[in-house]
């Protein structure tokens, strides 16, 4: 289909039937290579973000912070870090802001739960947690993103990382993060877990200052560009309302 005429044709539907459509579109795609991914919304999904950008209800930073309050599951993404281990479990992936302006982008990592042969085996073993903690804040009418730790844990995986359980782990970080910025004291993460290449991709993430656009977003649905350096090609997530159990 022609560009003029998708576009003629997403401007006819309804806000809520293009949310459905971008949801359809991107239904069991998380877990393609970034580079496809890449391409995919480069190709495909450029139209229903420009029209959804041009839908925005909320286009002002200031009226969006106590929209993005909860938690949220980020559906599908081209955020390079979160594909940086195997294994990530996709249901088991959030993103929780509080009202306290910090945020925690985490995820269930369990290698091998994708094949069918291994899975009854992975769902015995060891689970690797893993959260980066930022904050956030809005000044100048624009999202200022700091990134201000990365927490580990291993687990076993005979529990999922149930919303509850990702909003505890969160809550204690935060509420030791606020204690530290209460006394004026730094708090810098702890690579040792990591091997040797990965804990390097991780000190370079930790030192940027991500830069972050609601290109739309309601109580329900957020569409988010970001970009950790300036110079960096963007990276999309779209991203949908988790109910708090």
């Amino acid at each position: 289909m022609a560009a003029d005429t998708l576009a003629q044709e997403l401007a006819q539907k309804s806000t809520d039937q293009l949310k459905q459509d971008l949801l359809e579109l991107v239904r069991d795609r998380d877990g393609e290579p970034l580079g496809k991914k890449v391409a995919f919304a480069k190709t495909e999904l450029a139209p229903w973000f420009a029209e959804l950008n041009r839908r925005n209800p909320f286009p002002d930073p200031p009226d969006q912070v106590d929209l993005v309050v909860g938690v949220w599951w980020p559906v599908w993404s081209t955020i390079p870090f979160q594909d940086t281990f195997p294994g990530r479990i996709y249901e088991q992936s959030y993103q929780i802001f509080q009202a306290n302006g910090y945020y925690a982008n985490m995820a269930r990592y369990a290698p091998g739960n994708k094949l069918p042969l291994l899975r009854r085996f992975t769902n015995k073993l060891l689970a690797y947690d893993f959260m980066i903690v930022q904050k956030f804040d809005v000044r100048s009418n624009q999202w200022f993103i700091q990134n201000v730790g990365i927490e580990q844990a291993f687990r076993l995986n005979l529990s999922p990382l149930t919303i509850d359980k990702a909003q505890a782990w969160f809550e204690s970080i935060a509420q030791a993060k606020l204690a530290a910025d209460a006394q004026s004291q730094s708090t810098t993460p702890n690579f040792d877990k990591l091997d040797k290449s990965t804990a390097k991709k991780y000190e370079k993430i930790f030192q940027a200052t991500p830069q972050l656009e609601h290109l739309y977003i309601d109580r329900d649905f957020r569409l988010v560009k970001t970009q950790r350096e300036a110079k960096q090609r963007p990276s999309y997530t779209i991203a949908v309302r988790r109910a708090e159990r």
